[in-house]
Formats: structure tokens, sequence, C-alpha cells
């Protein structure tokens, strides 16, 4: 057990890992709610919310945001965060239509090419926090400036495009559940057995809940936070493949106009990730993707206004940032 020295005692420092399950829970009640709050409302309006298509477009309009939100669950408990996702969702979505070229032969190196780009900005993106020292908003900030640049310089519109294969990850299904639900499962799946049950999950943690603690009981902190930003940047090329799965071709502004950078703070944060780092859970995050979800798909029923939409999603993060930073202060600051 790691200990923190406090005048005259140690103190254990309590793992977010112990608790991000009991987190979750509360989560998952709350969008219970939201659910069953919206079917009536939905209902009452004469609208039908518990059809098959709804659900399944539903989930589908999750898997965007909810691929990205994983990684970046992953770097904010690690004490950090990663403000360059959304162009690199959209370098993703431009690299693999423009390697593709629509043909079938071309679309192992399109994603080979993008995970390759994507483990590379997050490795920069690591790298600058952890050895130049630099703020994490800074860094990520500063690389999505640089990608934006890059891709507004070479792109102006849609290019090249993905095979009619490949469209088989925005549109197909097996069954009932199309098949980009169950890649967002089988990440979200993923992400929990490497923060619940390796090392590397154990250390995030403590680098998240006090990174000099940590470093000295031997956890190598700077590896930790380099490898999260990888992983991190792994999930936005997922989104970006994705996205252009269902686009067929990739334009540079398919990232920033999904908002997946703040979005995916705004879904971990909602689902009970702490944004000072240490404490969270991806099972969390999943739900507070689905609360949003379902919030606008309400919007949707209703005609809400745009600007109004902005308005009530905006009131529910700052709620639930307030209402973590109240259940922290009553457990006493841990």
């Amino acid at each position: 057990m790691i200990a923190e020295t406090m005048p005259g005692r140690l103190r254990p420092l309590r793992s977010g890992r112990d608790t991000g399950a009991a987190s979750s829970a509360p989560v998952w009640l709350v969008f219970g709610g939201v659910f069953a709050v919206a079917w009536l409302l939905v209902e009452l309006n004469g609208g039908q919310f518990m059809t098959v298509d709804n659900l399944q477009n539903m989930a589908v309009r999750s898997v965007a945001l909810g691929l990205v939100a994983v990684g970046q669950t992953i770097v904010l408990i690690g004490g950090s965060l990663d403000l360059s996702v959304a162009y690199l969702v959209s370098v993703t979505a431009v690299g693999a239509s423009f390697v593709m070229q629509g043909d079938p032969d071309r679309m192992v190196l399109g994603v080979l090419v993008t995970l390759v780009i994507g483990a590379a900005i997050g490795l920069v993106n690591g790298l600058i926090i952890t050895g130049l020292r630099v703020n994490a908003f800074i860094a990520t900030l500063g690389t999505s400036l640089v990608m934006s640049g890059v891709l507004n310089a070479l792109f102006t519109n849609f290019t090249g495009s993905v095979p009619r294969q490949f469209q088989a990850l925005g549109y197909n299904a097996l069954g009932p559940v199309p098949v980009a639900v169950l890649l967002l499962l089988a990440v979200v799946g993923l992400a929990w057995y490497v923060l619940r049950r390796t090392r590397f999950g154990y250390h995030l943690y403590a680098v998240g809940g006090n990174a000099e603690v940590a470093r000295l009981s031997g956890v190598r902190t700077d590896r930790t936070v380099v490898l999260a930003h990888v992983l991190c940047s792994l999930t936005a090329v997922l989104t970006g493949l994705f996205l252009v799965s269902r686009l067929r071709s990739g334009a540079p502004w398919v990232g920033p106009d999904g908002g997946y950078d703040l979005e995916s703070i705004a879904a971990a944060v909602v689902g009970g990730t702490a944004l000072a780092g240490g404490r969270g859970a991806v099972a969390g995050t999943l739900a507070g993707v689905l609360i949003l979800a379902v919030i606008d798909q309400v919007f949707n029923e209703f005609e809400v206004n745009a600007f109004l939409k902005t308005l009530i999603r905006g009131v529910i993060i700052v709620g639930a940032v307030a209402l973590y930073a109240l259940r922290r202060r009553d457990e006493g600051s841990f």
C-alpha cells in the first residue's frame, strides 16, 4: 500500500481503483432515471421511444463519443487530459479514406497507418508533458493546433473514400446489435481490465492520486502518463475509423464539429471521473455517454433550439462536477 507522509504520522493513500466500481453505481442509477423520464416525455408527446430502431440509433450515436471518452477517462485518471483528440479524429478519418481510396485491398493498410499515426501523436503528447514539463492543457492544445494547420493546408473538403466492405463497421449489425456498439463494448471491457487488473492500472490511479508519492514508491510516473496518452490517442483513432465508415469519406472538420475534446471530458466527469485525477471508472463514463445520448434524443424529439441544448448540457455538466466536489468534501478530501 502506498503511504503518504503526514505531519507526525503516515497516512495511506486511497486508490481510486478501489472505489471506481462503487462510484459507477450511482451514475447508472441516474441513467436509469433519465431514461425513464425521457421515455415518459416522448410518449406523452406522441412519439415512440422504446422501439428497436430508436434504441439502435441512440446506441450507434453513442459510439463515436464513447470511444474517445474511454481514452479520455484513462488520461484523466492519471491526472492529465487530452484536447488533441478532436483533430486526431479528423486526421484518422482523412488519412484512412486517403490511403484506402475505395480499394478493399488497402483497408488493412489504411487502418495500420492511422493506428501508427495515433500512437505517435499520443507519444508526442506524453513526452511533451513529462519530458518538457508542459501543462497537459497547453501541450495537447498545441498538438491539436498543429494537426489543424496541417489538415487545413492539405485538405479543403472530403478526400478519398473507404470501400463498401469497410462501411460494415458503421452500418452492419449482428442480430439486433450494431457492430459499432460491439466495438464500443469491447473497448470498454478491455479498458476496464487494464485499469482494474493490471499493474499499469494500479500505477495510473496512484499517479493521478499523488504523483510524487507514487514516484517515491517506485512507480515510473512519466512512463505511466506517456502510455495513458498513447491509449487515449488510439481510442480517438477508433472513433475516426468509425466515423469515416459512416461518412464513406473523411474531411478536416469531422472531429472538431463533433466536439469530441470537450464532450469526452464532459462524459467522463458526468460518469464520476475526477478532473484532479486518481479516481474514476470506464463503466461510469459509459453511463455518462448514454445519459448525454438520451438527453440529445429528447432534444431532437422536441426540436429544442441548438443554443438551448448547449445551455442545458452545460448546466448538467456543472451540476455533475458540483455533486462530485460535495461528495469528495464529505469523504474528507481523499
